[in-house]
Parts: structure tokens; sequence; C-alpha cells
């Protein structure tokens, strides 16, 4: 009877075990994260923090954003300890046009080495530099080298011996010509019997003569002049317009590239390019390191296509022939992948079903191959108020450090607007927050250098439309990235020796809140208060991935 008994407790302690151990493996989520280190990037492959400077952090009171303001904000960005979790994670950052201009935007410059007295000076530039090295943080700079302002000393000399007739010197640097009538991107010279210039964009930005060595050697001096104090590298504007019937674009682009590579060879370039992919395969012959890839971006790209439309399986294959498409036209290129900028709608306006959506947009694109470029503002759901058509300025509204308090900055049209998840100061403590995920996202990324400079080799669509699955591979690694678009259902997926061995999960990313119940399980809420899967789970071949969530999955190694 006694050996009876003794089997049962043995049988009902073992019993309780199991259960403990399902209960603790359910409640017991164990970070994956949490055992990898970041990895600090010491090439170009970096993650961008966009800044729209006169919108991102006034330091003196004036109403305006300027340099020293991120100073004071860079901590957020990246503090530089990469042991902590409460800043950004981005090593890299985007500064609009900062030189002396009469608008607001800066993209008619009238002097190319000078910082606009708005936003500080040369030494307050260079502490920026000195503290953004610090915490690891590479810069560059937008440049506008298609145009500049009709202040520029240049101009002004061109003008004035134009209206002379004298088209030999300083109008050398400039498109003159007579007889141009009703030609589109012309403007008349007043003053002068038919003489007329280019200017494109508008009468007040005056294009420059690309193929007037006069013009090329004052553009080595300015690339000289920032890479001397530090910059990495330029964000090109208007890449697009840089040919002409004089001027081959290709062949600029790669005198200007090779030209900066003088003063540092490990320069980073990428070009605002607005056309389709082919013509970026196409310009990618120039030898420019990257171009914005716009198809991806946008309200209407691939990236929102796919998470409104929960169409992975599709990405998937865009992002594939993409990569493959731009390596076959440069094998050094770096994708620079986006989901909205300065001259666009933010992309908190165009997910119609909210914050999960856009969270799941941005793990879609932040772990997508190449560079990423976040718009400030966006790893909290700014939006662009209402009545903002043909006002570039309303997407460019102040940056909402908290929402309890108004902006004081009034820069951009007074286009301010409520962040509809609160601002920083609501976000940061909030695990469950666009901030929290973006953080953690960029953290994955850091933490796994394959993700950034590996290139799309095999796509998998598990014959599942939600499924956006791929292999990246670089030096010999691989890893896959998974995403589960569909915003209902989790699904169950097996995983392949081919596709991965001995696969383990290093990093994941769950777009629909997760809080405790009154048992003290913790339940996903869906909107619909019904529990599903929370955390993903990889059992040999058998991977579970919650409703959109999101995983990296390398070898056990």
């Amino acid at each position: 009877m006694k050996r009876v008994i003794s089997l049962l407790l043995v049988l009902v302690l073992s019993l309780s075990c199991v259960l403990l151990t399902a209960c603790e493996d359910n409640k017991g989520y164990k970070d994956p994260t949490e055992k990898l280190a970041k990895i600090p990037s010491e090439d170009k492959y970096r993650n961008y923090y966009h800044i729209w400077v006169c919108s991102f952090n006034d330091s003196n009171g004036d109403e305006t954003g300027d340099l020293q303001g991120i100073i004071d904000k860079l901590d957020y960005i990246n503090d530089g300890n990469p042991e902590t979790d409460t800043d950004m994670g981005f090593d890299a950052i985007w500064l609009s046009p900062i030189m002396p201009s009469d608008s607001y935007h800066k993209y008619d410059v009238d002097n190319y080495m000078d910082i606009d007295p708005e936003f500080g000076d040369l030494e307050t530039f260079d502490k920026l530099i000195e503290e953004c090295d610090k915490r690891g943080i590479a810069v560059i700079l937008d440049l506008v080298l298609n145009h500049c302002g009709t202040g520029h000393e240049f101009w002004k000399k061109a003008l004035a011996e134009a209206k002379d007739g004298n088209l030999d010197d300083y109008a050398k640097y400039y498109r003159f010509q007579y007889g141009l009538p009703g030609v589109e991107g012309w403007r008349q010279v007043f003053g002068s019997a038919g003489l007329w210039y280019e200017g494109q964009f508008s009468p007040e930005m005056p294009e420059w003569n690309l193929e007037f060595q006069g013009t090329r050697d004052y553009f080595e001096e300015v690339a000289k002049f920032w890479l001397d104090r530090g910059v990495a590298g330029f964000r090109l504007d208007a890449v697009m317009y840089m040919e002409d019937e004089v001027t081959d674009r290709n062949e600029f682009l790669n005198w200007f590239y090779t030209t900066a590579q003088k003063y540092n060879p490990d320069v980073y370039m990428v070009g605002e390019n607005w056309q389709g992919n082919s013509f970026l395969y196409d310009c990618y012959e120039s030898g420019i390191d990257s171009q914005f890839a716009f198809s991806f971006g946008t309200s209407g790209g691939n990236f929102a296509s796919a998470v409104n439309g929960s169409n992975g399986a599709q990405l998937a294959s865009q992002l594939k022939k993409f990569d493959n498409n731009s390596v076959e036209a440069n094998e050094n290129v770096i994708s620079a992948m986006f989901l909205s900028n300065h001259d666009m709608v933010r992309c908190g306006n165009y997910f119609p079903s909210g914050l999960s959506t856009q969270k799941m947009a941005a793990a879609a694109y932040l772990l997508s191959p190449g560079n990423t470029f976040t718009y400030y503002g966006e790893e909290i759901g700014m939006q662009v108020p209402g009545g903002y058509k043909d006002n570039d300025a309303y997407y460019r509204g102040p940056m909402i450090w908290d929402n309890d308090v108004e902006p004081d900055i009034w820069c951009t049209a007074n286009a301010f607007s409520d962040c509809p998840y609160g601002g920083v100061a609501q976000q940061t403590d909030d695990e469950n927050s666009l901030l929290s995920f973006y953080r953690r996202a960029i953290k994955i990324k850091n933490q796994n250098p394959e993700i950034a400079r590996g290139h799309i080799t095999e796509t998998y669509d598990f014959d599942n439309k939600a499924i956006c699955a791929y292999k990246v591979e670089y030096e010999g690694k691989a890893l896959l990235i998974i995403h589960n678009m569909d915003k209902d259902e989790a699904h169950t997926l097996t995983l392949t020796d081919d596709m991965m061995k001995d696969a383990v999960i290093r990093g994941d990313l769950y777009c629909q809140n997760t809080t405790p119940d009154t048992t003290g399980e913790t339940v996903t809420t869906t909107g619909e208060d019904t529990a599903a899967p929370v955390y993903a789970s990889l059992d040999g071949e058998t991977l579970v991935l919650p409703a959109q969530s999101s995983v990296v999955i390398g070898c056990d190694d």
C-alpha cells in the first residue's frame, strides 16, 4: 500500500512540475534580444533619423528649432551607451538644409559654406559633430547641387553681367539662353531682351550649369569644407533633374562621388529620385551608394499596401526583385528604405487600422536590407493636420515632446496637431507604445548586422498570402525575416533545414498590445477582447506567429 501511495505521489509531483513548467513557459517569456549585444556600425550601414531642423527642438525661445536644440536631444536619439534601451538607438542623422537661405525650408541656398543664423553657427555645428561622434552617430547633410538661391553671390554677379549682355564670366555657372518663351521651367530675365534662365522649381531657384568646370570646382570646395568638418556624407537633392542636353546625370554623380572620396574614402551619398525603379537602376550605374526607394515608401507604396492589405507574400517578392536588380546595377548598392519624409503626408495619416498597423509597417521597413530613414515624429505617430493640401509646411510640423505642452515652434505655418498616441513624454515608459516598438525594432537590427548588409537570396510564401518571409545572406551567415501581416489570425509555419538549420528566434516584435488578465496570464488585446497567442514560438521545425508579429531567425551557434 505504501508503495502504491509513493508511486501516486511521484506521479502527482511529476505532473505538477510539467504543469508548472508549462505555466512558466507561458508566463515566463524570455526575451531573445537580452542575450545579444548591439553591434556598433563602423561602415556605411546605418539607421538614419531624419530631422527637419527648424521643427525639432528650439533651444533659445525664438520659436525656431536649431542645432543646439538637436544637441540637447541627442540622448533621445542615441545616448552612446549600448547597454541602455531608453534611447532610440539611431546611429546616423540626416539634417534638412542648414545653410543660409531666405526661405524657411532652405532649399534655395545663398552660401554653401556657412550655417543659417536661425540655426546657429559653425561653432555650434562643430559641437554637434563632436557630440555625435561620442555617441557613434554619423551625420549627413542635405546638399542642393541642382540649383541655388537668388541671394547667392555667384547668381547676383551672373545676373548683373547677363543683363549687360555678358554670358562669358559668372553667367557660365548657370543656364542662360536667348529666345525661349513658353519653355517649361525657363524664366525670363527682366531688363534684358529675350534672355531666359532655367529654374525648374521656381524663379528663386536658378539652376547650376553642372557641365561648367567652374561649377564643379566650386562644388569640390563645398564637399571638402563639410567633409573636413566631420560630415559623413550627403543626401543629394533633386537627382532626377541633374540631366539636360549637355549634362549626363550619371557622369556628374560619378564625378561628385569620386571627388568627395578624395577627402573621405568612406563618404556616403543617397540621392532623392522620385522616378520609377528602372530609373533608379539606371542611376545606380553612377556608383553612388543609395537612392530612396520611393516605390516602397509613401501612402501608396509597397510597405503601406502590403500592411493595409495583409499581403506579406507580395511584399517579399517585391523586396527581392528590387534588391536583386539594384545589386545587378551596382554591386555595392545600399538600399534606402523609408515610410514618409518631409515632402509628403506623414505615415501616421495613412494606416486606417490604427496603431497596430503602423507598428507592422515599421517592422516591415526597419527590418529590410539596407539603410533605413525614419522621419522625426514618425516613431510617436505624429500626423499632418487637416487642410494641408498645397502646403508642404504642414508635413514639417513641430516635434511633439509632450502632448500636454503646446509646441513653441511656429516656423512651419502653424502646422500643429496633437499626437493621437501622446508625445514622447507619454510614450517613453509605455512598453506597448509606438515609441517603444521603434526602439526595439532598431535594437534588433543593430544586434543582427546581417539584416542591413545582407541581400535577399530566397523568399518563402508558405501558401499563405499574409506571410512575408525571406532570407538574407552576408559573408557566409544567413537570417530569416518573417512577418505575419494577418490582422486577426496566428499562423503556424514549418521551417525546413533548407531554410535554416538549428533555427532559433533572435528577435521578435508584436504589434498588438499585450496586457495581463485577471488570472495573471498574458493575453493579446486584438480590439475584440479575445485571447490569442502572445509570443512567437519555435519548437523544432514548427514556428507559431501571432497576428501582426515579426521574427528574425538565425541558426543556433
